[in-house]
């Protein structure tokens, strides 16, 4: 499926067939993996540890989004809820398995999505839906923002940044993730920023980090009140 399509898809109101094929290649592909291997390459815990001949006997991994935990394996990924994972968790937490780099470079610096290679097909719909989108819910509304970003175990990094509010997410092991918010004043509106690492890009594609803006902005809308996700 081209990566636009995709992104589009991720907003759709219903489960498609597509996505229901897209899902089951994922598990597919996570039921070749040893994945006890993959949760020492991402630091990740096992909820259930693999072994036996039935088909439920892989193991299950544990991973943290936005410190909610995940239950991954073969037969299906599982929210925090119980209930079926959107499409776009699917499509992330799977992909971070699948890609997990055996020795990636560390953290030197921070990132803006558009400055990534390959970024450039959602630079613009990652900029108007995610940041822009950000800014226009939490203008005004800052003391609201704040308390989203705890929900969400977003820290002051304690930068010392000239923004109205600064929070550092634990978005997945090994990724995180920076909010920058200026609150609209008398002369300019609202704006918001997100950074990644500058090595985000040796765990996740564009896409995925794309969608990991994207629920990002989707959890915090509906800590503060929203009425649902935007992602599918």
């Amino acid at each position: 499926m081209p990566s636009e399509d995709l992104l589009n898809g991720l907003r759709e109101s219903n489960p498609s067939e597509t996505f229901q094929k897209i899902y089951s290649d994922y598990l597919g592909q996570l039921a070749e993996l040893d994945l006890t291997e993959r949760a020492k390459r991402l630091g990740l815990t096992l909820l259930r540890e693999g072994g036996g001949s039935s088909e439920n006997s892989a193991p299950e991994l544990g991973i943290p989004l936005f410190g909610r935990i995940y239950g991954l394996s073969p037969q299906g990924i599982l929210p925090p809820s119980g209930e079926r994972p959107l499409h776009a968790e699917a499509v992330l937490l799977s992909r971070y398995v699948l890609l997990a780099p055996q020795k990636p470079s560390p953290q030197k610096d921070w990132s803006a999505f558009r400055d990534f290679a390959d970024a450039a097909p959602f630079a613009g719909a990652f900029a108007t839906q995610v940041e822009k989108g950000l800014a226009d819910t939490f203008s005004g509304r800052s003391e609201e923002l704040e308390r989203a970003c705890s929900d969400l175990r977003g820290e002051d990094p304690d930068m010392g940044l000239a923004y109205t509010l600064c929070r550092e997410f634990p978005a997945l092991p090994c990724i995180r993730m920076m909010l920058l918010f200026n609150d609209a004043d008398e002369e300019f509106p609202a704006e918001t920023r997100i950074l990644f690492p500058d090595n985000a890009a040796e765990y996740l594609d564009m896409e995925c980090l794309a969608i990991l803006g994207w629920l990002l902005k989707d959890f915090l809308s509906l800590s503060a009140g929203g009425k649902g996700l935007s992602l599918m």
